[in-house]
Formats: structure tokens, sequence, C-alpha cells
């Protein structure tokens, strides 16, 4: 919630598309724009990749995102109107959202390093299937794991591809990460497992060449990768903000009853 006597500066993004293009015209018209790095709250209009890219974008810059749904699912995003928008962004509850940190070495030994804030994926290449064995904080886990992929999820993403590979649904403050298989092959019956949010995963992979696999964090994505490691970046935040009255955890509850 913000807290002041004057309005907030605010500066607006938007999608590439017709719609959301439309209602940022409709808000500057109203409220007025200014630079982005001059700015109070930023304004992100459209859906959950957008909603996404700005929070990247802005991240470590103090700089919460208060988001208007002019996509398609919109989760992350507030209703849309161009009325009390204000008064709005003054009542809002701003969360702290903390990104993995993805390090990937490829097969010709380079390094990559990115940020996520839904999921780190690892995902197969060809038609072969996957083979990773999993250790955490340097113990192994399991030796063997043949499958299309595996994720490391955030609360935050929990219920994004997470969801869809029939993985937990995280409350928001929850100090977890879910890692949850993509069509595991063997062991069949492996459903992935609850992890406490301060260790490091490693994933490294079997027969690479034969069994080439990417990993992406989010929208970054490295091909042909033999080791990967997360951890939750506790150096980095994204700020972003709800209506009180749809709240991130209101969000996760209602997902949950779902059917």
């Amino acid at each position: 919630m913000i807290s002041s006597t004057t309005p907030v500066s605010i500066a607006f993004v938007a999608s590439p598309s017709e719609e959301a293009e439309g209602a940022r015209d409709e808000l500057v018209a109203v409220y007025g724009d200014i630079p982005a790095e001059e700015a109070d709250v930023i304004v992100a209009l459209g859906g959950d990749g957008l909603m996404l890219s700005t929070l990247h974008r802005f991240m470590n810059t103090g700089k919460p995102i208060y988001g208007m749904n002019r996509g398609s699912v919109g989760f992350l995003m507030n209703e849309f109107r161009v009325e009390d928008l204000q008064e709005r962004i003054d009542k809002a509850v701003t969360t702290a959202i903390r990104p993995l940190l993805m390090t990937a070495r490829d097969v010709h030994g380079s390094e990559h390093t990115a940020r996520a804030i839904n999921e780190v994926s690892l995902l197969r290449q060809t038609h072969q299937a996957a083979k990773l064995r999993i250790s955490i904080d340097g113990r192994e886990r399991l030796e063997e794991l043949v499958c299309d992929g595996i994720l490391v999820s955030t609360p935050a993403g929990s219920t994004a591809y997470n969801l869809s590979a029939h993985g937990p649904i995280l409350p928001i403050y929850a100090p977890l990460l879910a890692l949850t298989p993509i069509s595991a092959f063997r062991p069949r019956n492996w459903r992935g497992a609850l992890l406490p949010n301060h260790v490091t995963v490693r994933l490294d992979i079997c027969e690479a060449a034969k069994r080439p696999v990417a990993a992406a964090a989010d929208h970054v994505e490295i091909r042909s990768v033999v080791q990967v490691e997360v951890a939750e970046d506790r150096k980095s935040r994204s700020l972003v903000m709800f209506d009180p009255d749809h709240s991130w955890d209101e969000r996760i509850l209602t997902e949950q009853f779902r059917y």
C-alpha cells in the first residue's frame, strides 16, 4: 500500500496489441505519462507475459508494478478500468517476489545465468526422452529420471506451467519451491517434491549428446545443457501490486477450488 498525500507518478507500458495500446492511450489522456525512470509506479497493460517481462525489467529498482488485464489469462493482472486509478494504486497491496537464479553449463563448457520469476524448466530437445540426475544441496536424491522434462517453480509460478504439469499450488508467502516432473516415464510413479526455498537444486543431464536438453528461465533459453543449478536469488526482488479485494492469496485459493 502506498501512503502519500500527493498523487503517485505513473508510467504506462503496454503489450503491442490493439487492445493494450488503446487502453494505454485512454489512461494517458486522463493521467498523463512520464518516463519510467521518473515514476513511482509502473502500470502494465496486457497479459501475464507482459507482466513477467515488466517485473524482470524493473527488478531491484524499487518500483512496484500494477498490472491491468488487456490480454488473455491475466492471472497476474488486476481488472482494467480507466476510473479511479490513483485511488486503486493507493489502496493496492504490494508483494515482493524473489526470483530463481539459474546457472547452466552447456556442452561447449560455457556458463550462462538467468533469473526466473515463474520457473526454471528443463525440456528435451528431440524425440528422445531426457535422462536427469537430481541432487539437492550436493546430495544425490534421484539417480535417474527419464522424462520429457522437469520444473523448479516459485510460489508465484506454481499456478502457471507447474500447475499444467500437475504440480502443487503454493501460497505466495510459502518458503517452498515445487520440483515437478513433466511426463515422467521412470520412475513412473514419482510425482515430484516440495523443497525448502533455501536449497540448491542441481540437475545433471545424462547422455547429453544422445538426449539433448534445453534449460529455460522464464523467457531465456539455453540449448544443449549438461548441468543446471537452481537456487533462490536472495539479493533480488520484484514488486507487484494487487487490489485488496482480489489479492494474490485470494487468487491462489480460488484456483485450488476450480474444477
